[in-house]
């Protein structure tokens, strides 16, 4: 039988941040947080909450341990969209404190990226594809499965499509731009440049694939790198595998193929094609003494699909699939579905492992909980735990139910029901930092975030 009981510890208060979440719509109505679009983003070591507005189109950076927030009113126009997706990107490595360790990027429906620092300023502004961007997650790779882990990446969701840059090549552009900003003597001349002109930014280095084969997805992921095809050994091109997550197939995977020569070969062709369009333009307008006249600046177009290989699908009408989570290793999947089921799908084998029943609405996030009780209860120092004092467990937010469970995985018990006030979101940070001042194991936590009181707190790690 589960244990109802206090397992959770408060973090922070912030409604004395309200003037960030105000912005957003909270404290407007009970229940502001059950609003689709309200999207929230947890940074590393919660030290930071993102919430942003679709409809109100503000971005609002909380300091977690109190102070003034951040308010961003991104310069977006007709064409750029408004707000969809929001995630934090580390600027290095080891996640360095203050402004100089974390950037906020946010997705528009119309396929832009904008990457802002701590501070609110603009760092990089990019054109991916033409579509809603759906999810955006940073992913670390340090502790993959695979027998090669790959490294760091920022995935983007598109109805359909999947793209993908690599976190190295990332946070390079992104703190070079930190660091011109912070120079830059005329700030007011760059805000107002922030929204008429991306030519300045460098172009982020990505791949984009189609996979759309079986269903528009809703939902996806890279889960990691896989093996080759059987024809393909030889080849030195890497291979990712995704799962999607759609209406006409519930669960979809395919091999992305990573194309590392038409990088350079596209960057070079397209930089020769505008240089001689640009010739031939400026000769034309000298034969025939044209007038100028202004014209609207065009997107750029979006970059070519690499190779994508469908692998397999499950269709079970009318179920359509929802939400995708993955575990920290990417080995395995949650999945919701709109007829109330969540299925635990292992990555690598492609079958689904385990399936829970009654949980319409839900959400799901991965967390590693202790599985020594004695060793948890005599010692409350986080230095005293490795990764082999953990156990991986899935926590299911049941809104309708008005609780939270804990699963041990795969096929473990249910080990804590605890119940969770109406207008809650779980959350999670995307990356998890090691501090070399600690040789202790960080592991995964799950907080819970109370809209309408403003209350965070963190699910405690033991058991009991």
């Amino acid at each position: 039988m589960a244990r109802r009981g206090h397992h959770l510890t408060e973090v922070a208060l912030l409604a004395s941040a309200s003037g960030c979440l105000a912005a957003a719509g909270a404290g407007e109505r009970e229940g502001w947080l059950d609003d689709p679009a309200v999207l929230l983003s947890l940074g590393p070591r919660a030290r930071d909450l993102a919430v942003a507005s679709a409809a109100r189109s503000v971005l609002g950076i909380v300091p977690v341990a109190g102070g003034g927030g951040v308010t961003v009113k991104p310069a977006l126009g007709p064409d750029d969209g408004r707000i969809s997706a929001v995630e934090w990107v580390p600027l290095d490595a080891e996640g360095a404190q203050g402004e100089e360790g974390m950037a906020l990027v946010a997705g528009t429906d119309a396929g832009w990226l904008l990457f802002y620092s701590l501070a609110g300023d603009l760092l990089h502004k990019q054109s991916i594809y033409p579509a809603k961007i759906l999810k955006l997650n940073f992913s670390e790779r340090k502790e993959n499965a695979w027998e090669d882990a790959g490294s760091d990446e920022l995935s983007m969701v598109f109805p359909g499509v999947i793209a993908r840059c690599d976190g190295a090549d990332l946070q390079i552009m992104l703190q070079k731009s930190f660091q011109e900003v912070k120079s830059r003597m005329w700030k007011d001349k760059f805000e107002q440049e922030d929204g008429e002109d991306t030519s300045s930014f460098e172009k982020i280095p990505l791949q984009i694939w189609n996979v759309s084969k079986f269903s528009s997805c809703v939902d996806a992921a890279i889960v990691g790198l896989m093996p080759p095809p059987l024809l393909e050994l030889q080849s030195s091109q890497r291979h990712y595998c995704a799962i999607t997550v759609g209406e006409d197939a519930v669960v979809s995977a395919y091999r992305l193929s990573e194309d590392r020569s038409r990088s350079l070969v596209g960057a070079i062709l397209s930089r020769g094609v505008a240089a001689t369009f640009s010739t031939i333009s400026s000769l034309s307008k000298i034969l025939w003494r044209s007038e100028p006249s202004p014209t609207k600046k065009s997107r750029p177009k979006p970059q070519a699909f690499a190779k994508t290989s469908p692998l397999t699908c499950l269709k079970d009408s009318p179920r359509k699939g929802e939400r995708l989570t993955l575990s920290p290793s990417g080995t395995l999947a949650a999945i919701t579905d709109s007829l109330g089921r969540i299925l635990l799908l292992d990555t690598r084998a492609l079958v689904a492992v385990r399936l829970w029943k009654g949980y319409r609405d839900a959400s799901c996030l991965f967390v590693e909980m202790l599985r020594n009780k004695d060793k948890a209860s005599s010692s409350s120092m986080h230095l005293d735990y490795t990764k082999s004092d953990y156990c991986l467990c899935l926590a299911i937010h049941a809104p309708r139910k008005g609780i939270i469970e804990v699963w041990q995985m795969r096929t473990g018990q249910r080990l804590l029901t605890i119940p969770c006030p109406k207008g809650s979101r779980i959350l999670q940070p995307s990356t998890r930092f090691s501090s070399s001042a600690f040789s202790s194991y960080t592991p995964l936590e799950v907080y819970l975030f109370n809209g309408d009181s403003g209350q965070l707190s963190v699910l405690n790690r033991h058991i009991g």
